[in-house]
This record gives structure tokens, C-alpha cells and sequence, in this order.
């Protein structure tokens, strides 16, 4: 296991130990700071939002497009079973046909969103759905505010979008993990509560023990170790915030990709994309989340296209860098929760990442 130390000395060079501080203008009281560099090399401090316990109340929001109470009926018994209390948005219960594939406009999104980040009772923020949406709403937030009011912000798919901005421009651990509208079975609830939920002794002194992510089921595209801070999401909306001021930094990390639905020519163009903008360059390994279409060989003019598993051998296995294939992350009935920004490992031999870092404070 590496000491926090370590861990600083190998993403910034200064060895600057990782503690509960209280900045300057008390503004960020009681949240575990980290020293790191961002992309313009300027020492900011990352803030890991504080754990989710018992009693907490949970926020659910659409901040993309919409969905209904039905559809969120089981998180709302997950909440439960964990012991927290749920408030609810008017983005999920007051959705109307004028809004069309949106939860709401852009500014109620917005809005309501900002409102839920600076809400004293709202502990943490769990997106209702992906969909479409997000990236319209990025440049109406105030990431300065939900930097004051760091909380732990989750979601997958769409939700990509607004993790990466917020962990870019605010410099907070979000979280890559389910959204309301799913079923929460017992893979995507052990995962959620092993990365979000701490327990502390009061008679002992707290030592983080690394969370490890382990699935058989997964195949190894590239055997090998990589550690770096891990960064990713949906591969459209990574491919789509390119050239923005929310585009994603792969430097040093463990790079996740997930996508669903979407035909082989399409996957073979955003990989493309992202190896011209060297992104895949930059980073250590690589997770692949499941993909539905993995072997088919559909007709495309001129004749048959290539299979999404042979354009990862074209694209990813050349690289050489450690890959797994098939992770559960993202779209599927399983989902584990990763926080970005966190230092952790990869295992593509074992097929398992290990959270080196604790992600949330007490």
C-alpha cells in the first residue's frame, strides 16, 4: 500500500502531505485537500468531498433528460436500505412535453443543479438519468460555488460531461458511478457504499486500506500494471468536449471508456479521435466498459465493417499500455463507482483496479 506521501511526491514532486486543512478565507473547512498541478501547471488544491453516511440526505437531479418517479422507484429503496433520506428535483417530477427529450430548460437545469450544490441538507447529488443535455447547461454553473460546497456529484453516460467539468474547473472528486434510473443490484451497491461510505473508529486512528475492483468476466486486451489518477467516462461526450474548455486531461492517468448503442464505424471514429489528440498518448492504461456490439459484423457500403473488438485491436493494442476489456462501468445492469481524480492502479493481469487513495473525508 502507498503512504500519502508517496502518492503526492509522484503527482506534483513536492512532498506535501494530504490533510484536513481550513483554507485561507474558511471557505473549505473540514474537506481533505490534495495538493496537484493542473493543466497549466498551477498548484490547486484537490478536494475530496466528505463521505456519505447514515442519515445523510441524498439529492436527485436531471440535469440532462428526463425521467419519472417509476423509473427511479428502485434507487429510492437503495437510499432507504442504506439509511439516508432523499430530496427529489422538480427536473424529475415536473417534466413537461414542450421540453422535449430535456428534463427541463436549460437554465431550470441549471438552476436547480446550483441549488442542490448550495443546499446546507443535500449531502450528496445523484443525476436521475443521462441521456442528452448536460453539456448546455456546463457554461451556465458556477464552478467557483460548488467548489465552496463540495459534495459528491454522481452519474454516468450523458453525466460525463458535467464530472469532467467539475472536477477540471472546480477541482473536486466527482464520481463515475450509477444514476437514479437504475436497478441498483448488488454488484453496483457494494461498489457504490465501498467508495462513498467510510467508517471511522473514534478509539483508533483512521489508516485508508485500498478499495479493490475485481472482474473475472473481463478479458486483457494488454497485460501490464499502470497507476495514475483515474479520468474518463462516455466515449462521446470525452470525444465531444474536445477543443472546449471542458475537455478532459489524460496526462498520467487510467483512462475508463464506456459507450453503448452505437454503431462500430462510430466507436472506430471517436478512438480515432482521441488518439490524433494524443489523449491516449498522455495516459497510463486503459479500462473498456462493455460494449453490446462487441463482435457483430453489420453491412456498411462497401461491404461489412469491422467489429468494435477488432478496431480496438487496430487502435488500443498497438499502444502497448495495460487494457482490460468488458469492465463494468457505465451502461449495464452492473456498474462500479469510480471517483475521478483518485490515484489508483490497474491490474490488466488480474484484471482489477485498486482505489490507492481514499476518494471522500469523514
Amino acid at each position: 500500500m502507498i503512504n500519502r506521501r508517496q502518492f503526492l511526491n509522484y503527482t506534483t514532486g513536492m512532498a506535501v502531505a494530504a490533510t484536513t486543512l481550513r483554507a485561507a478565507n474558511g471557505d473549505y473547512q473540514d474537506d481533505v485537500f490534495i495538493s496537484t498541478k493542473n493543466i497549466n501547471q498551477e498548484i490547486i488544491p484537490l478536494i475530496l468531498p466528505k463521505s456519505i453516511k447514515a442519515g445523510d440526505t441524498i439529492g436527485i437531479t436531471a440535469p440532462a433528460s428526463a425521467t419519472g418517479m417509476w423509473e427511479i422507484r428502485n434507487s429510492l429503496r437503495f437510499i432507504k436500505r442504506i439509511g439516508c433520506k432523499v430530496k427529489i428535483g422538480k427536473t424529475v417530477t415536473s417534466w413537461k412535453t414542450s421540453d422535449r427529450y430535456f428534463s427541463a430548460s436549460g437554465e431550470q437545469r441549471a438552476a436547480e443543479f446550483m441549488e442542490f450544490v448550495e443546499n446546507d441538507e443535500i449531502n450528496a447529488i445523484l443525476a436521475a438519468r443521462g441521456g442528452y443535455g448536460v453539456m448546455r447547461i456546463l457554461p451556465m454553473l458556477d464552478y467557483d460555488i460548488i467548489r465552496k460546497n463540495p459534495k459528491p456529484i454522481i452519474g454516468f453516460s450523458d453525466i460525463t460531461a458535467l464530472l469532467n467539468a467539475i472536477y477540471q474547473k472546480s477541482r473536486i472528486v466527482s464520481f463515475h458511478g450509477p444514476v437514479a434510473a437504475m436497478s441498483f443490484n448488488r454488484l453496483t451497491e457494494k461498489s457504490f457504499k465501498k467508495v462513498l461510505f467510510m467508517q471511522k473508529n473514534d478509539n483508533m486512528p483512521y489508516e485508508y486500506s485500498p478499495v479493490e475492483l475485481k472482474y473475472s468476466s473481463a478479458t486483457t486486451v494488454n497485460p501490464g500494471v499502470a497507476r495514475g489518477k483515474l479520468t474518463g467516462g462516455n466515449l462521446s461526450m470525452i470525444s465531444a468536449t474536445l477543443g472546449t474548455p471542458y475537455e478532459i486531461d489524460t496526462k498520467d492517468s487510467i483512462l475508463f471508456i464506456e459507450e453503448v448503442l452505437e454503431e462500430p464505424y462510430k466507436i472506430d471514429r471517436m478512438l480515432t479521435q482521441l488518439h490524433l489528440a494524443g489523449k491516449f498518448d498522455e495516459c497510463k492504461g486503459i479500462i473498456l466498459g462493455r460494449f453490446n456490439n462487441l463482435d457483430r459484423n453489420k453491412p456498411f457500403y462497401p461491404g461489412l465493417q469491422f467489429s468494435v473488438r477488432q478496431i480496438i485491436n487496430q487502435i488500443i493494442k498497438p499502444l502497448n499500455k495495460p487494457t482490460v476489456l468488458n469492465f463494468p462501468i457505465g451502461h449495464g445492469g452492473n456498474i462500479l463507482t469510480l471517483p475521478i481524480g483518485i490515484y489508483s492502479e490497474l491490474d490488466a493481469n488480474k484484471k482489477k483496479i485498486a482505489i490507492l487513495e481514499q476518494s471522500v473525508s469523514f
